[in-house]
Protein backbone atom coordinates (compact mmCIF):
# COMPACT_ATOMS: atom_id res chain seq x y z
CA UNK A 1 0.00 0.00 0.00
CA UNK A 2 1.11 3.27 -0.72
CA UNK A 3 2.06 5.74 2.01
CA UNK A 4 -0.77 8.19 0.47
CA UNK A 5 -3.27 5.17 0.56
CA UNK A 6 -1.78 4.44 4.18
CA UNK A 7 -2.35 8.58 5.08
CA UNK A 8 -6.12 8.06 3.99
CA UNK A 9 -6.73 4.74 6.00
CA UNK A 10 -5.32 6.51 9.04
CA UNK A 11 -7.18 9.80 8.80
CA UNK A 12 -10.73 7.26 7.88
CA UNK A 13 -10.38 5.75 11.12
CA UNK A 14 -9.18 8.51 13.44
CA UNK A 15 -11.90 11.07 12.31
CA UNK A 16 -14.64 8.09 12.55
CA UNK A 17 -13.35 7.49 16.00
CA UNK A 18 -12.56 10.62 17.23
CA UNK A 19 -13.99 13.38 14.96
CA UNK A 20 -13.17 15.52 12.34
CA UNK A 21 -12.33 18.43 14.00
CA UNK A 22 -10.21 17.08 17.06
CA UNK A 23 -7.73 15.02 14.79
CA UNK A 24 -5.15 17.35 12.98
CA UNK A 25 -2.21 16.24 10.71
CA UNK A 26 0.03 16.02 12.95
CA UNK A 27 -1.93 13.29 14.57
CA UNK A 28 -2.23 10.97 11.88
CA UNK A 29 1.44 11.47 10.82
CA UNK A 30 1.94 10.28 14.93
CA UNK A 31 -0.24 7.63 14.44
CA UNK A 32 1.51 6.37 11.13
CA UNK A 33 4.91 6.82 12.56
CA UNK A 34 5.78 9.36 9.72
CA UNK A 35 6.92 13.15 9.80
CA UNK A 36 4.90 15.54 9.13
CA UNK A 37 6.48 16.98 6.44
CA UNK A 38 5.81 13.23 4.90
CA UNK A 39 2.62 13.71 5.16
CA UNK A 40 2.40 17.04 3.39
CA UNK A 41 4.19 15.97 0.58
CA UNK A 42 1.12 13.87 -0.20
CA UNK A 43 -1.62 16.05 0.87
CA UNK A 44 -0.83 19.62 1.38
CA UNK A 45 -3.47 19.86 4.20
CA UNK A 46 -5.94 18.40 6.20
CA UNK A 47 -8.62 19.49 4.05
CA UNK A 48 -7.14 17.82 1.18
CA UNK A 49 -7.36 14.69 3.48
CA UNK A 50 -10.60 14.81 3.60
CA UNK A 51 -11.76 15.87 -0.35
CA UNK A 52 -9.62 12.47 -1.22
CA UNK A 53 -11.93 10.56 1.52
CA UNK A 54 -14.97 12.20 -0.09
CA UNK A 55 -13.47 11.06 -3.42
CA UNK A 56 -13.48 7.45 -2.01
CA UNK A 57 -16.89 7.82 -1.09
CA UNK A 58 -18.38 8.79 -3.98
CA UNK A 59 -16.78 6.24 -5.51
CA UNK A 60 -18.25 3.70 -3.82
CA UNK A 61 -21.84 4.84 -3.43
CA UNK A 62 -21.94 5.65 -7.07
CA UNK A 63 -20.65 2.26 -7.53
CA UNK A 64 -23.13 0.95 -5.72
CA UNK A 65 -26.25 3.12 -7.41
CA UNK A 66 -26.67 0.84 -10.57
CA UNK A 67 -29.63 -0.86 -12.75
CA UNK A 68 -28.72 -3.77 -14.06
CA UNK A 69 -27.89 -3.76 -17.98
CA UNK A 70 -28.99 -7.63 -18.44
CA UNK A 71 -32.50 -8.38 -16.12
CA UNK A 72 -34.69 -6.74 -14.11
CA UNK A 73 -34.99 -5.86 -11.10
CA UNK A 74 -35.78 -8.03 -8.03
CA UNK A 75 -37.08 -7.96 -4.78
CA UNK A 76 -33.36 -8.78 -2.90
CA UNK A 77 -32.26 -5.94 -5.13
CA UNK A 78 -33.78 -3.36 -2.67
CA UNK A 79 -32.24 -4.97 0.37
CA UNK A 80 -29.22 -4.94 -1.34
CA UNK A 81 -28.90 -1.82 -2.35
CA UNK A 82 -29.78 -0.13 0.90
CA UNK A 83 -27.24 -2.79 2.88
CA UNK A 84 -24.63 -1.57 0.95
CA UNK A 85 -25.24 1.87 0.96
CA UNK A 86 -25.90 2.22 5.26
CA UNK A 87 -22.47 0.29 5.30
CA UNK A 88 -21.07 2.94 3.15
CA UNK A 89 -22.22 5.33 5.96
CA UNK A 90 -21.05 3.43 8.64
CA UNK A 91 -17.74 3.32 7.33
CA UNK A 92 -17.31 6.76 6.67
CA UNK A 93 -19.73 7.97 9.49
CA UNK A 94 -17.43 11.17 10.18
CA UNK A 95 -18.49 12.83 7.39
CA UNK A 96 -22.58 12.22 8.14
CA UNK A 97 -21.72 13.27 11.61
CA UNK A 98 -20.76 16.90 10.42
CA UNK A 99 -21.61 17.03 6.94
CA UNK A 100 -22.84 20.58 6.85
CA UNK A 101 -19.72 22.01 9.18
CA UNK A 102 -17.20 19.65 6.31
CA UNK A 103 -19.02 21.51 3.63
CA UNK A 104 -19.08 25.19 4.75
CA UNK A 105 -15.22 25.10 5.78
CA UNK A 106 -14.42 23.86 2.28
CA UNK A 107 -16.24 25.55 -0.97
CA UNK A 108 -14.92 23.00 -3.63
CA UNK A 109 -15.99 19.93 -1.56
CA UNK A 110 -19.40 21.75 -1.40
CA UNK A 111 -19.61 21.65 -5.09
CA UNK A 112 -18.22 18.44 -5.31
CA UNK A 113 -20.89 17.43 -2.91
CA UNK A 114 -24.12 19.05 -4.80
CA UNK A 115 -22.61 17.58 -8.11
CA UNK A 116 -22.44 14.36 -5.85
CA UNK A 117 -26.06 14.60 -5.19
CA UNK A 118 -27.41 15.47 -8.63
CA UNK A 119 -26.01 12.35 -10.05
CA UNK A 120 -27.29 9.77 -6.71
CA UNK A 121 -30.40 11.41 -7.68
CA UNK A 122 -30.05 10.53 -10.98
CA UNK A 123 -29.21 6.71 -10.55
CA UNK A 124 -32.05 6.28 -7.73
CA UNK A 125 -34.75 7.40 -9.25
CA UNK A 126 -33.11 5.09 -12.31
CA UNK A 127 -33.47 2.52 -9.37
CA UNK A 128 -37.51 3.12 -9.00
CA UNK A 129 -38.12 3.53 -12.41
CA UNK A 130 -36.65 0.08 -12.87
CA UNK A 131 -38.70 -1.02 -9.38
CA UNK A 132 -41.81 0.37 -11.68
CA UNK A 133 -40.50 -1.63 -14.96
CA UNK A 134 -40.69 -4.83 -12.84
CA UNK A 135 -43.90 -4.58 -11.55
CA UNK A 136 -42.81 -3.90 -7.88
CA UNK A 137 -44.13 -0.60 -7.37
CA UNK A 138 -46.36 1.56 -9.34
CA UNK A 139 -45.39 5.23 -9.44
CA UNK A 140 -45.34 7.99 -11.90
CA UNK A 141 -42.37 10.19 -12.77
CA UNK A 142 -43.84 12.59 -9.96
CA UNK A 143 -43.94 10.05 -7.31
CA UNK A 144 -40.41 8.76 -8.66
CA UNK A 145 -38.73 12.48 -8.40
CA UNK A 146 -39.89 12.80 -4.83
CA UNK A 147 -39.11 9.22 -3.38
CA UNK A 148 -35.60 9.66 -4.76
CA UNK A 149 -35.49 12.68 -2.84
CA UNK A 150 -37.13 11.65 0.21
CA UNK A 151 -34.52 8.70 0.35
CA UNK A 152 -31.87 10.87 0.30
CA UNK A 153 -33.11 13.06 2.63
CA UNK A 154 -33.69 9.75 5.27
CA UNK A 155 -30.34 7.91 4.69
CA UNK A 156 -28.14 11.47 4.61
CA UNK A 157 -30.04 12.66 8.20
CA UNK A 158 -30.05 9.19 9.46
CA UNK A 159 -27.12 9.76 11.55
CA UNK A 160 -27.90 13.18 12.83
CA UNK A 161 -31.40 11.79 14.07
CA UNK A 162 -29.99 8.74 16.03
CA UNK A 163 -27.30 11.30 17.74
CA UNK A 164 -30.34 13.75 18.32
CA UNK A 165 -32.70 11.24 19.48
CA UNK A 166 -30.25 8.03 21.46
CA UNK A 167 -27.24 9.94 22.52
CA UNK A 168 -27.64 10.75 26.60
CA UNK A 169 -23.76 11.62 26.98
CA UNK A 170 -20.64 12.79 24.92
CA UNK A 171 -19.28 8.84 25.72
CA UNK A 172 -21.94 7.16 24.25
CA UNK A 173 -21.95 6.43 20.30
CA UNK A 174 -23.73 4.93 17.71
CA UNK A 175 -23.74 1.54 16.80
CA UNK A 176 -23.52 -0.68 13.39
CA UNK A 177 -27.07 -2.09 14.08
CA UNK A 178 -28.61 1.31 14.92
CA UNK A 179 -27.44 3.34 11.75
CA UNK A 180 -28.63 0.01 9.91
CA UNK A 181 -31.91 0.14 11.14
CA UNK A 182 -32.76 3.47 8.99
CA UNK A 183 -33.50 0.55 6.37
CA UNK A 184 -36.29 -0.01 7.69
CA UNK A 185 -37.59 3.53 7.48
CA UNK A 186 -36.49 3.97 3.73
CA UNK A 187 -38.53 0.72 3.13
CA UNK A 188 -41.68 2.15 4.37
CA UNK A 189 -41.38 5.23 2.11
CA UNK A 190 -41.83 2.90 -1.05
CA UNK A 191 -44.62 1.23 0.78
CA UNK A 192 -47.84 2.35 -0.47
CA UNK A 193 -46.48 2.31 -3.74
CA UNK A 194 -46.18 -1.31 -3.56
CA UNK A 195 -48.31 -3.65 -6.37
CA UNK A 196 -50.57 -6.20 -5.11
CA UNK A 197 -48.54 -8.79 -6.98
CA UNK A 198 -45.39 -7.95 -4.62
CA UNK A 199 -46.98 -6.18 -1.66
CA UNK A 200 -46.54 -9.40 0.59
CA UNK A 201 -43.27 -10.10 -1.20
CA UNK A 202 -41.46 -6.96 0.04
CA UNK A 203 -43.49 -7.05 3.35
CA UNK A 204 -41.81 -10.25 4.04
CA UNK A 205 -38.49 -9.77 3.46
CA UNK A 206 -38.07 -6.02 5.28
CA UNK A 207 -39.87 -8.17 8.51
CA UNK A 208 -37.11 -10.86 7.59
CA UNK A 209 -34.27 -9.08 7.05
CA UNK A 210 -34.81 -5.41 8.74
CA UNK A 211 -37.53 -5.32 11.02
CA UNK A 212 -38.44 -2.47 12.74
CA UNK A 213 -35.88 -1.70 15.80
CA UNK A 214 -37.61 -1.64 18.81
CA UNK A 215 -35.54 1.93 19.78
CA UNK A 216 -38.02 3.56 17.09
CA UNK A 217 -40.89 2.44 18.55
CA UNK A 218 -42.77 5.97 20.32
CA UNK A 219 -42.09 6.06 24.67
CA UNK A 220 -38.88 3.22 23.82
CA UNK A 221 -36.10 4.87 24.90
CA UNK A 222 -38.04 6.49 28.15
CA UNK A 223 -39.49 3.24 29.12
CA UNK A 224 -35.58 1.56 28.77
CA UNK A 225 -33.67 4.71 30.80
CA UNK A 226 -36.28 4.26 33.29
CA UNK A 227 -35.70 0.41 34.16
Amino acid sequence: MSTKERILDAALALFNELGERKVTTNHIAAHLQISPGNLYYHFKNKQAIIFALFERYEARVLGILQVPANRTLQPMDKLNYLQAIFRGLWDYRFMHRDMEHLLLEDPQLHARYRQFFRTCQQRVQAIFRGLGAAGIIRVSEEDVVALALNTWIVVTSWFSFLRCNLLRHDSDSISPAQLQAGIYQVFTLERPYLTDEYREVMNELQATFMPRADFLTPGAEDEAAAV
